[in-house]
């Protein structure tokens, strides 16, 4: 299985291109979870499998109600934390208390245990329901903040050729460190999955 250590010059370009395609799509990326898998039980050779599974999920629920989303993920691994997943997603304001409330019995499925306090941490970037339609500026600006926290855990390399103002070790991960939705993946990525 592969390892890492941190992101690489690519990871963070494509997240970048992402969140931008994102906001294009009408689906800005509005919402941030974390979810401390460590904590919760889950392997640091499983997290990757339980990230996908817990995207699944959300996902499936938010387009069961006429709803649509984009997100990015990045994983990382560190001292007291453990292996962790950040996740930039666009849930739209209606459907948030749902999935909010759904989200316990999706990490128990997932790890097969009862739910830890403290496992899922979720709120809405910039602090407001809706502040994406109500005040898109003030919106760009705590996304770009949230994106910066996202993607902190670059190679120490990348972080420089980047300028990052936030810069944290990404630590080991095992298997995949980061991703996105098909609906917003660069081109380049999608031509791929659709020749492939």
């Amino acid at each position: 299985m592969r390892q890492s250590h941190g992101l690489t010059d690519k990871q963070v370009l494509r997240l970048l291109q992402a969140t931008l395609n994102a906001d294009q799509a009408g689906l800005p990326l509005n919402r941030m979870i974390t979810l401390h898998w460590q904590h919760a039980g889950i392997r640091l050779d499983h997290m990757a499998k339980a990230t996908g599974r817990y995207l699944d999920l959300i996902s499936k629920a938010i387009t069961r109600h006429d709803g649509h989303t984009a997100y990015i993920w990045t994983h990382e691994n560190g001292p007291g934390k453990g292996g962790h997943c950040h996740i930039l997603i666009h849930v739209p304001p209606r459907h948030v208390k749902r999935i909010t409330k759904l989200q316990r019995g999706w990490i128990e499925g997932i790890t097969k245990r009862p739910y830890k306090t403290r496992t899922v941490l979720s709120r809405s970037i910039g602090g407001r329901l809706g502040l994406e339609s109500t005040a898109p500026d003030q919106h760009f600006a705590n996304l770009d903040a949230a994106l910066s926290y996202v993607i902190k855990g670059a190679l120490p390399d990348v972080a420089e050729r980047f300028d990052m103002r936030r810069h944290e070790p990404g630590g080991l991960i095992i298997g995949k460190r980061c991703g996105m939705s098909q609906n917003v993946a660069p081109s380049q990525d999608r031509d791929h999955a659709i020749a492939s």
